[in-house]
Formats: C-alpha cells, structure tokens, sequence
C-alpha cells in the first residue's frame, strides 16, 4: 500500500515540532541514565573508563551467575571460592592503570 506525503501530512500535522519534542526528552531520558548509572557513560568518558566498566560488569555478572561460576570453577579446575576470589582481585584494575595521555579518537 502507498501513502502520500499528503496522507502523511493530514496525520501528523505538525511534524517537526514532534520530533524536536521527541529528541528532547529521548536526550533528558539520556542524562539521567548517565547520572544514576555509572556504567551508561558519558560525553566525557574515555575509552579506558568505558573499558574497565564493561570489564567489572562482566566479572559481577560472572560472580552473580551461579552456573557461570561453576562452569569457570570447572575450567581452570579451581575451588568456586578461588574464582570468586580471582574475579574480584582482577576487578581492583580489569585494564592496567589509566594511560597518561588523553585518548584521540
């Protein structure tokens, strides 16, 4: 089926003015997201942060997951305690210390 710009235009008389609404409280939503929740980012967050944040993420989900765990525990044929333990040494710094110099992306 085929609609017209005319058809489209009787619907939704006053288009732009929905979009600029739509994209100011898409962009507010935005904000706060990244105020309440640290791993969400920012415009100011370099590439190491968003590194470590997916890194410590991953681990907290490795840790909460039982059957994960058990699996890894498994795998490296370590105690669940001992992974657990590992997991959260490697969260202290998942990336290495921070770089010195500013990302260029």
């Amino acid at each position: 089926m085929f609609v017209s710009q005319e058809q489209v235009e009787e619907n939704h008389p006053l288009p732009n003015a929905l979009e600029m609404t739509d994209r100011y409280t898409i962009h507010s939503q935005l904000e706060h997201l990244q105020s309440k929740y640290i791993g969400t980012g920012h415009a100011d967050t370099t590439k190491w942060e968003w590194l470590v944040n997916q890194h410590r993420d991953s681990y907290c989900s490795y840790m909460g997951h039982f059957d994960l765990l058990n699996y890894f525990s498994i795998a490296e044929n370590e105690s669940k305690a001992r992974v657990r333990f590992n997991l959260m040494e490697k969260m202290l710094q998942p990336c290495g210390p921070p770089s010195d110099k500013p990302d260029d992306l």
